[in-house]
Parts: structure tokens; sequence; C-alpha cells
């Protein structure tokens, strides 16, 4: 339970600064800041993805922590692209066709997180659907992650039930002794 109040509270807490972020005034910077500003970002999505995902490795038993880790860097992913969306479509509004506020952002970084494409929001400008592209391997990263951290954690619980087992130390989950 603990867990899902921090995973919860992180996601409120990404959610308030996505919306209260000062990004001061709409002068574009020169393509390359924004560009190079994009690299870094996605540069530290990359690092925290790889810190979780050695997190989880290093302490199999402590999978429900791990989770909420990499949900974490899910809530970082979906904000980071959402900003860097709506500051690509308010320094040149001909990059995509349908967003113009925060919200339209955010829905089109969770629409594409969801690789479910409504089409009223869609990246029109070559910058855009590089960052779109990037976003959608990011997500199938992270996504795959999850996945791994399931499934391995269900391998580990199975062999420590196993071996349990095989010595006589205790029961598999829901048998219990008659006696």
């Amino acid at each position: 339970m603990r867990n899902v109040l921090r995973s919860v509270g992180i996601l409120a807490c990404t959610i308030v600064v996505y919306y209260t972020l000062p990004l001061g005034a709409p002068d574009a910077p020169p393509e390359i800041v924004g560009a190079a500003a994009f690299v870094a970002g996605v540069a530290g999505l990359i690092w925290l993805t790889l810190h979780e995902v050695r997190r989880f490795a290093a302490h199999l038993g402590q999978t429900r922590a791990r989770v909420s880790g990499l949900l974490a860097v899910l809530y970082v992913v979906v904000v980071f692209f959402a900003l860097a969306y709506y500051l690509m479509e308010r320094n040149d509004p001909a990059q995509f066709d349908g967003l113009s506020t925060r919200t339209d952002s955010l829905y089109f970084a969770v629409v594409t997180l969801g690789t479910v494409g409504y089409g009223d929001v869609h990246a029109v400008g070559q910058p855009a659907r590089i960052a779109a592209m990037v976003q959608i391997v990011f997500d199938l990263v992270v996504i795959g992650a999850l996945f791994a951290v399931a499934s391995s954690q269900i391998a580990h619980r199975l062999s420590v039930v196993r071996a349990e087992s095989e010595r006589g130390d205790a029961d598999p989950p829901g048998i219990t002794r008659e006696g």
C-alpha cells in the first residue's frame, strides 16, 4: 500500500510541476540550443532508466519498490516529452496539428505512450516526428523493463518456493498441512 501511495504521490508531483513550471517568454531559443537541451534530457532519461533497472537487478526481493521506481521513470518520461512537445509547438506552431496547450501536449504524450494515435493531435514537422519516435522507443524500453521486473520477480518467487518446498521448510502458497 505504501508503494501505491508513493507512486500516486510521484504522479501528482510530476503533474503539478508540469503545469506550474515557468517557461518564460515565448522567444524561441536557437534551434541548436533546443536540440541540445532535448538530447541532454534524453540522456538524463537514459541514465534514470538504467539506474532503476540496475537497482532492481541488485534487489530482486524488493520488486514492488522497483516497479514503483520504474513507474516513476515512466511519469518523468511522459512529462518530459509533453514539455518538449509544448515548447516545440510554442516556438514553431507548424510542428504539430491540434496541439496548443500544455494539456494538449500531455494528452499527446499519453496517447503516444499508449500507442493509440487518435489522430486529433499529430506531429507534422520533422523535429516533432523525431521527438515522437524517440518517445515511442523510450516507452517501449520502460514498459519492457516493467514486464521484465514482473516476470523476473515471478521466477524468483517460484524458485524460492520450490527450494523451500524441497527442503521442507515451508508449504507452497495456498497449501496448508493438515495434521
